[in-house]
């Protein structure tokens, strides 16, 4: 089954294990790095306590967002409606 990473759509191949919390979306390694990096950000500059169910529950919504399984209007996104697809244009 060829996986396709939910961040930068690049196929992930079979061989490669994934984070157990990336292969949930599924995110390829380096993206999921990355969030890692983006994560620490969110949570300084949002002053989140990890303490906190409601904090834990708003870095959550970031890390889809992020991973592009949600918008930022909280809608999810679905890739099998074609009509739903917004790939980005390139620059």
């Amino acid at each position: 089954m060829v996986r396709t990473c939910t961040k930068c759509k690049k196929e992930i191949p079979d061989g490669v294990e994934l984070d157990p919390f990336a292969s949930a979306y599924p995110c390829c390694n380096e993206c999921w790095a990355e969030w890692k990096q983006y994560r620490v950000m969110v949570m300084n500059e949002m002053k989140l306590d990890m303490s906190m169910p409601d904090h834990r529950k708003v870095v959550k919504k970031y890390e889809k967002v992020f991973v592009g399984v949600l918008t930022p209007e909280g809608d999810v996104v679905n890739f099998a409606d074609e009509s739903q697809r917004k790939p980005e244009k390139p620059t």
